[in-house]
């Protein structure tokens, strides 16, 4: 599956004021998206408490998050491929604002766990349609490094539900931070009026809209080698992200006795090595094939697997963690230029994001995996072995895919 197959066609109407605005929602979306994901891997063990369940029953909300991000990625990305990017792009966020804001009234922990299902339909929904409109949008030589800015909201949503966690829970209550966590998470509903008066339609969608559902289904059914490639790909993307990060306040907070306020800051520090690899592999991409500049962050990422579950001192793990940020997002500030490249044109609303909903899908168990590992392994070993071996498989996925 070359990533040297021709790009999106570059808009034809839309004005770079038209462009910066589509390219900011997009960011937006993703980043607060992330925002409302990451705040719950800073309560696990709150959480645990308040509900009255075990650290492994909060961590399974997580498996059930990412299980139905495939239910919103065929819904929001069907209706973004018949209907336009717009207002399922608006829709996915007030959806997921008003499901992240309910859980904080969360009475027990069956409607906690309903409540976090629902919730992976909306994030679901959310970055294929964002991801689709921010590349038709891009101009062509700069997709690369704007696949990298749209990629780094979401280490960027983490980085802002670390500040969270750092202002709000070891300033309130036990019985009010946490729901204060969760509402904040509302806000970004407020996003959709930005969509509603700044946001234009894109113009590929217009020239490639498919006429009817089953023509797109069609579409995704003649080219299913790309689509279960591209499926295979994210399922180890997806293992490799979240089994770096989601446990990993955990794991510094159990496995090295760093407390709440440090375990914030280190959260912010790894995130914004999150950041600058996503932009800067991003950028690399337009000089070098897509896959050279994911390989090559991946390799970086490897070699920061010691540091990051094994540091010795709260030094080690500070750079081991930003640097391993840096290799993980790196390979994934590729990922929304290269997909939507792969792509046909008429299903670049619901082939990209689906193809990565259903990797998220195949990794959901990613977080239950890990902690399970820890039983036996202990938690350091455990991280290192996991993301090693996802490391590793997913460099010789990429490289077959040339």
């Amino acid at each position: 599956m070359s990533s040297a197959l021709p790009p999106p066609p570059p808009p034809l109407t839309i004005s770079r004021r038209g462009q910066a605005h589509a390219i900011t929602a997009s960011f937006l979306g993703w980043t607060l998206d992330a925002y409302d994901f990451f705040i719950l891997v800073f309560m696990v063990d709150r959480l645990a408490a308040v509900f009255g369940v075990t650290k492994s029953a909060i961590i399974a909300t997580i498996f059930a998050t990412l299980a139905l991000r495939p239910v919103g990625a065929i819904l929001f990305g069907l209706l973004a491929d018949r209907f336009g990017r717009r207002v399922p792009l608006m829709s996915s966020v007030i959806f997921f604002s008003i499901i992240e804001a309910a859980c904080g009234f969360a009475p027990n922990y069956a409607v906690f766990l309903t409540l976090r299902a629902l919730y992976g339909i909306g994030m679901g929904g959310e970055w294929g349609v964002g991801a689709s409109l921010a590349m038709e949008v891009s101009p062509q030589h700069s997709r690369g490094i704007f696949s990298g800015l749209l990629q780094s909201g979401y280490p960027i949503g983490y980085l802002l539900a670390a500040v969270s966690a750092g202002v709000i829970l070891p300033h309130f209550p036990a019985h009010l931070g946490w729901r204060l966590m969760f509402w904040s998470g509302g806000l970004p509903a407020l996003l959709a009026i930005y969509i509603r008066w700044h946001v234009p339609e894109s113009e590929a969608w217009k020239q490639h809209r498919a006429s009817t559902t089953s023509a797109i289904f069609r579409t995704v059914h003649g080219h299913w080698k790309v689509f279960f490639y591209l499926v295979a790909l994210m399922a180890l993307f997806n293992f490799l992200s979240h089994g770096s990060q989601d446990l990993y306040p955990d794991f510094l907070k159990t496995a090295h006795s760093v407390p709440q306020e440090t375990v914030s800051l280190l959260a912010i520090l790894y995130n914004i090595g999150a950041v600058v690899g996503g932009v800067t592999i991003g950028l690399l991409s337009e000089r070098v094939e897509r896959r050279w500049g994911i390989l090559l962050a991946l390799a970086l990422a490897l070699l920061m697997v010691p540091l990051w579950a094994f540091g010795r001192s709260l030094a080690m793990l500070a750079i081991g963690s930003f640097l391993m940020q840096v290799g993980v997002q790196g390979a994934w500030g590729v990922v929304p230029v290269h997909l939507n490249e792969l792509a046909p044109d008429s299903v670049r609303g619901l082939m990209p994001g689906f193809a990565y909903q259903m990797g998220i899908l195949i990794a959901s168990p990613v977080n239950s995996i890990e902690y399970h590992l820890h039983q036996y392994l202990g938690y350091q070993w455990a991280l290192a072995v996991f993301e090693t071996t996802i490391i590793v498989a997913l460099a010789i996925v990429v490289s077959l895919g040339s």
